[in-house]
């Protein structure tokens, strides 16, 4: 109740108490909330109740659930501080409430903005009208919307739960405001997170801010509304550039990705944040937006989660293999083996961690630690292989090839035969290169005792012809001076041939 007074009545709650009546929008209403934190009496409450059914006098219609209790329900003990914060009774999920009541005519757009409590220890107001318009009668304000889960940022709480970007009027281009308040445990896991290096200061723990299409069959990826712009307490956010259009004349569009807002956040329990949103309303299409506090994981993380999760048993890869490979009676083609790469098709490296995703139908893996560093930079989460969806969490580690890797280490590929059992497959440079070694280490003794007789032969024929040549000439000589000699060297000839037959 406390929320939707407009300053005009804030004013007088707090002078009724005896409190500071002066300040801005904000300012009066963290006093007043802290009327009730404090513990008020039930004079003040009479009053809280009193300039509430002024400001709604629709809304105070005969509701058993209006009526507080004295101290021990405070309507808004849990907005800011860390105490409890009370139900909302049905119908009163939207209050609105106007940033210039103190001027007379009509309210901005902006300046109006209604509540919703999500729980203790926070709140968020969500902008509409003084009305409920009729767009929010055709797209609930909370949707039962659920965005996916990312892989690298842990969900710590929920700022604001997925909310409808809906608007009272029929204008093609939309705003609407959104606020939330931190905790004083929110505020200081925020801050201790924070990390400067040089001029930059990042945070681990960050505010999440999330699109996606109000769609409830199936949780949500990121989705942006066109021609978004938004605005954190004031100050523009950056979003993500436009990728370059595929095809001419189409309108560029920018990536869809969640939006780390925890610079422009104001780190503070009593004052509130705001985000102003703007968009181009769509027929026939709705958007839902949500803030969340989550926790930055890095690749190393998810890796070691991935290897704590197990290695899957290599039966069933296995089993997947004979299933491949069994033959179908209506083919005329039958296949009888796999032939499956050992290298990453990301690096085309020697695979070190073999993973593939259970929503694949192929054997072949790829390198757990480049398909995750990759996805940290640019995530997509699509399998290298055959192109689908192969998300983090569906991510195993095949124990067949963790097997295969430590007991192959000299080949690239192997081949998969019916009965799940495998063989390593060599290149024909290799085969001959096997061959080659293998013909060297088997036939060594064979070729060398080939190689020394053809050198002795050599050297035998070497021999003979200069003996001949020496015997030639000396029978010319001695012939034609000494005969008497000749007789001599015949038996020296005759010797030295023997000595040759004796060397052979």
């Amino acid at each position: 109740m406390v929320m939707s007074l407009r300053v005009s009545e804030l004013q007088v709650l707090l002078g009724y108490a005896g409190r500071n009546k002066h300040g801005r929008k904000h300012e009066l209403l963290t006093k007043a909330l802290h009327l009730l934190k404090a513990g008020c009496s039930p004079a003040i409450h009479m009053k809280v109740k009193e300039l509430y059914r002024r400001r709604f006098p629709a809304k105070m219609v005969s509701h058993p659930e209006l009526s507080l209790s004295g101290a021990h329900h405070p309507a808004s003990a849990g907005m800011v501080g860390g105490g409890a914060a009370a139900a909302l009774p049905a119908g009163l999920t939207q209050l609105a409430y106007e940033g210039h009541a103190n001027h007379g005519g009509a309210p901005s757009p902006a300046a109006l903005l209604p509540l919703s409590l999500l729980g203790p220890g926070k709140h968020e107001l969500t902008g509409l009208t003084h009305h409920l318009p009729t767009s929010a009668t055709l797209h609930p304000v909370h949707p039962d919307v659920k965005l996916q889960r990312l892989p690298f940022y842990d969900l710590l709480d929920e700022l604001i739960k997925p909310t409808s970007l809906a608007s009272d009027n029929s204008q093609r281009f939309q705003e609407t405001c959104f606020a939330f308040a931190l905790t004083p445990q929110q505020v200081q896991q925020i801050s201790s997170s924070m990390d400067i290096s040089g001029t930059k200061c990042d945070f681990s723990v960050q505010v999440q801010l999330r699109f996606c299409l109000s769609e409830t069959s199936c949780p949500q990826e990121d989705h942006f509304p066109p021609n978004l712009c938004v605005k954190v307490n004031g100050k523009p956010c950056n979003l993500p550039g436009y990728l370059p259009p595929t095809k001419n004349g189409v309108e560029p569009k920018r990536p869809s990705r969640p939006i780390n807002i925890t610079s422009l956040v104001r780190l503070s329990t009593t004052v509130p944040n705001t985000i102003v949103v703007s968009w181009t309303a769509e027929i026939g299409r709705s958007y839902s937006m949500a803030v969340y506090l989550v926790k930055q994981q890095s690749s190393t993380v998810l890796l070691q989660r991935l290897r704590a999760k197990g290695i899957r048993n290599p039966d069933h890869s296995r089993a997947l293999i004979k299933e491949k490979l069994t033959a179908d009676p209506d083919s005329e083609i039958a296949t009888t083996s796999l032939r499956v790469s050992l290298l990453c098709p990301l690096g085309k490296m020697r695979l070190m961690i073999p993973c593939r995703a259970l929503t694949c139908s192929h054997l072949q893996c790829f390198d757990a630690t480049l398909y995750i560093q990759m996805n940290e930079k640019k995530p997509t989460w699509v399998c290298p292989v055959c192109d689908k969806k192969a998300p983090y969490e569906h991510l195993i580690i095949d124990g067949l090839f963790v097997e295969i890797l430590n007991s192959c280490m000299d080949c690239d590929e192997i081949q998969f035969k019916e009965d799940g059992n495998w063989a390593p497959m060599r290149s024909k440079k290799e085969v001959q290169e096997v061959s080659s070694a293998a013909y060297n280490n088997n036939g060594l003794d064979g070729e060398k005792r080939e190689r020394e007789s053809f050198l002795s032969a050599l050297k035998k024929k070497k021999i003979e012809s200069k003996l001949k040549f020496f015997f030639k000439k000396s029978a010319i000589f001695l012939l034609q001076n000494r005969p008497a000699l000749v007789y001599t060297f015949i038996l020296i000839g005759f010797n030295l041939q023997l000595l040759v037959l004796a060397i052979d």
